[in-house]
């Protein structure tokens, strides 16, 4: 049905799509708060794996929508793009919040170990593409040792939250992440779950309409895959995570944005998973282009300078944001320039 409408139609349900994403992120970013505080998981942790899973589950169904119809650069540069747009709005979330570098306030041990796992996770693939072109019953292996190394860091990831063994110096910017509400530890999650896991399913049905818009304008106009899916539905699928971390900026809840960014980054990387399963011509990593593993590179490199900002913690840049926010913005608009000219 969505195929067969004219162009108008088309984009009014592309942006109506999108605008049930921005809604739905905000009242989620509320839910996961509360859920982090009742179920003393921490906003790092509940941003890395409840919000930051949630909001890319739209993303998810893209990717697999792509793979399974064999548009094997769609479903690819749709994840690692997205990758690259999310990590861009931690630099916009440190542009509204004044008061110090956001990376110097939301310091947090897990927001940095989520970071060196994203790394890692990014370097799988790209050995999967540089390596030979295997695949059993149509999967590469990186594909569940992506599984297993996401599983295995979050696990990690809660022990790290449990027992740190070491603590960032506190400085009077510094935000440290303690429930507003002293009863809330004591109080039933059950409410805000089922919330929770209702916005989710809204999100996925937006999800599987924006990827059928995007099939339908790669079809019908003869537009690039990877343009399609890096810069058009890897950003709108992405807008969730926009909303969700300028609105915990916004109320306070820093290490829940930070979170919820890296933390669906680390997620999205699943997307190959996915992706790699629904294909079935063989290994997706071996039918994707250069231009796809241009947007993968352009996010592990995105995503180590966000680590440097994490550790060095500098509490003032210039105009007013850190430096690596700045570099952030300047990374991902060159990126974008580059592939709009080459593309």
């Amino acid at each position: 049905m969505i195929a067969s409408l004219s162009l108008l139609p088309l984009l009014a349900v592309f942006a109506g799509s999108a605008a049930v994403l921005v809604i739905t992120a905000i009242r989620a970013t509320d839910l996961a708060d509360i859920l982090a505080d009742r179920t003393r998981m921490g906003e790092a942790l509940v941003g890395a794996v409840l919000l930051g899973a949630a909001t890319s589950l739209a993303g998810t169904i893209v990717s697999i929508n792509a793979a399974a119809s064999g548009d094997a650069s769609f479903a690819f540069s749709n994840a690692v793009g997205g990758i690259a747009a999310q990590t861009l709005f931690l630099a916009l979330a440190d542009l509204t919040y004044r008061k110090a570098n956001l990376e110097h306030a939301a310091a947090e041990p897990a927001n940095l170990f989520q970071s060196v796992l994203l790394i890692l996770l990014l370097c799988l693939p790209l050995a999967a593409i540089a390596g030979p072109n295997i695949s059993f019953w149509g999967i590469h292996p990186a594909s569940p040792l992506l599984v297993m190394v996401y599983l295995g860091g979050l696990h990690l990831t809660a022990r790290l939250r449990d027992e740190p063994m070491w603590q960032p110096v506190q400085t009077p910017e510094t935000r440290n992440d303690t429930p507003e509400d002293s009863s809330a530890p004591h109080r039933s999650a059950l409410k805000p779950a089922l919330g929770f896991a209702a916005l989710v399913a809204v999100m996925g049905l937006c999800g599987w309409v924006i990827s059928q818009v995007g099939g339908t304008l790669i079809a019908r106009f003869g537009m690039g895959s990877t343009l399609v899916g890096a810069l058009v539905t890897a950003v709108v699928t992405s807008m969730p995570e926009l909303v969700t971390t300028l609105a915990a900026t916004r109320r306070g809840a820093l290490q829940l944005a930070l979170g919820g960014i890296i933390g669906g980054n680390t997620f999205d990387t699943l997307f190959l998973v996915f992706a790699d399963t629904a294909y079935r011509e063989g290994s997706l990593y071996h039918a994707v282009g250069t231009q796809d593993l241009y947007w993968l590179v352009t996010g592990q490199m995105m995503t180590a300078v966000l680590l440097a900002g994490l550790i060095l913690r500098q509490r003032h840049g210039p105009v007013q944001i850190g430096l690596e926010s700045l570099l952030l913005i300047l990374i991902y608009a060159g990126a974008v320039a580059l592939a709009v000219v080459g593309g």
